[in-house]
């Protein structure tokens, strides 16, 4: 899921490309456009007031996914305890929104984006009203809720990245994007030690609903402060299958985005739920789920820091290529066994090298989007396409373990299955290079 991931990968999305002698089409500091070309009103390499909030924004929404995102799947496992169930969950979840924000491009292309934006919090609090009313019955209804959950998704993260794309420049993209894990990794520090601490010192069931209603106001007040963010003018009419243009023909340069972001999906698609999982089914202790997510999630934060504070352009494909072998090498620990400590050491891996690996490969999509005027203009349609490139590598990645798990569930085989997908970010070093090539500056 695009909630809270506890091996560090959290927080890796968004970013774009260079820019070239034209720039994206310029905002002001009202974040409206003023015609192509025109110059953006602001500090270079800083980031802006729009682009401040839009973080704050993000950090209610990540903060609310983070007390309770984890929990769901154990609060799911606890109901039935069936590997296959948190599978088709979670596949509903990444089918549902690939439709979304295919569906919903017209909308925000064409309309009001921000609405897309607050729809998406709206919708993830009724996510969480959903679950609260069902309980343990939640259990039963495994795709209608991974499909609510990842409408939710869908409406948010294309809304949020399309205005992620208007507010920020090159200079400062990966400065944002350090902020972004920076928060994220925070609120994925203090809020699942929190559920924890709840689940595990009130009675019953209390805790559970405790954290689910306190997810649900969270997201009201995302909602609220996203009434700040400005209006920006829509501009132009959607092209429904610019995706299909760009992947069969066109640019080549989006084939090898779109190979590198597949195999991105791949690993997030299967790692995103079952390492949360895994250390519940080892501990059986929410409180210690809570700890580990503690302890990787301070260590992101550490990692998105030095990664924001000194990575540049220039160092991309290096810090790339060092970020994505270690988190493939750390999958190994697994081979010798499956406990706290090895999913620690495994977290801490993840996490401390993860944002080398994520903020190079977003930062070059979304300088891509912006390399000239048209692909400026053409920003939400590939939004559109970055985000269906990623749920074609999470869709896979989920239907190859639903496969593997209705053979088996032993720990061996799902060992070999994690490192089979886990070394996809190898392969997204490989096809990006051709891009980091390209882009590097002259």
């Amino acid at each position: 899921m695009r909630n809270l991931n506890l091996t560090g990968d959290s927080m890796q999305q968004k970013t774009k490309s260079r820019f070239l002698s034209i720039r994206t089409p310029a905002l002001d500091k009202e974040g409206f456009t003023h015609g192509e070309g025109a110059r953006h009103p602001r500090l270079e390499g800083r980031l802006d007031r729009q682009a401040v909030l839009l973080l704050l924004v993000n950090g209610l929404f990540a903060a609310a996914n983070a007390l309770s995102g984890t929990f769901v799947n154990v609060y799911l496992w606890k109901a039935k305890g069936d590997l296959a169930m948190i599978g088709w969950f979670t596949l509903a979840n990444y089918v549902t929104g690939a439709l979304t924000f295919w569906l919903a491009g017209k909308w925000v292309k064409e309309h009001n984006k921000m609405n897309s934006l607050r729809l998406g919090v709206a919708v993830s609090a009724v996510f969480y009203m959903l679950v609260l009313l069902l309980g343990v019955r939640s259990a039963a209804f495994v795709l209608p809720l991974g499909a609510v959950q990842g409408m939710a998704s869908g409406f948010f993260w294309l809304a949020f990245n399309v205005v992620y794309f208007e507010i920020t420049e090159r200079d400062n993209r990966d400065l944002f994007n350090g902020w972004a894990g920076l928060i994220g990794s925070g609120a994925g520090m203090m809020a699942p030690w929190i559920s924890g601490l709840l689940i595990t010192q009130l009675p019953d069931a209390v805790g559970y609903r405790v954290i689910f209603t306190t997810s649900l106001v969270i997201f009201v007040v995302g909602v609220i402060f996203s009434f700040f963010l400005k209006k920006r003018k829509a501009q132009g009419r959607y092209e429904w299958f610019h995706f299909s243009r760009c992947l069969h023909g066109g640019d080549s340069r989006w084939r090898w985005a779109g190979a590198a972001l597949m195999a991105q999906g791949l690993r997030e698609g299967v790692f995103g739920f079952i390492i949360g999982l895994f250390v519940y089914i080892s501990t059986r202790n929410e409180m210690k789920l809570g700890n580990y997510a503690l302890i990787t999630s301070a260590v992101s934060l550490f990692g998105f820091w030095l990664a924001g504070k000194w990575l540049k352009p220039k160092y991309r494909e290096g810090a790339m290529l060092a970020g994505a072998s270690v988190i493939v090498a750390v999958i190994l620990v697994f081979f010798w066994k499956v406990t706290f400590l090895t999913l620690l050491v495994f977290g801490i891996g993840v996490a401390l090298f993860f944002p080398l690996y994520s903020i190079p490969m977003t930062s070059t999509v979304f300088d891509l989007i912006g390399s000239d005027e048209e692909s400026a203009r053409q920003r939400v349609e590939y939004v559109v396409l970055r985000e269906l490139s990623l749920d074609a590598g999470r869709i896979l990645g989920i239907v190859a373990f639903l496969v593997v798990v209705s053979f088996s569930t032993r720990p061996v085989v799902l060992n070999w299955l994690m490192l089979a997908v886990g070394s996809s970010p190898l392969f997204s070093w490989y096809f990006m290079r051709r891009l980091f090539s390209e882009h590097a500056p002259r």
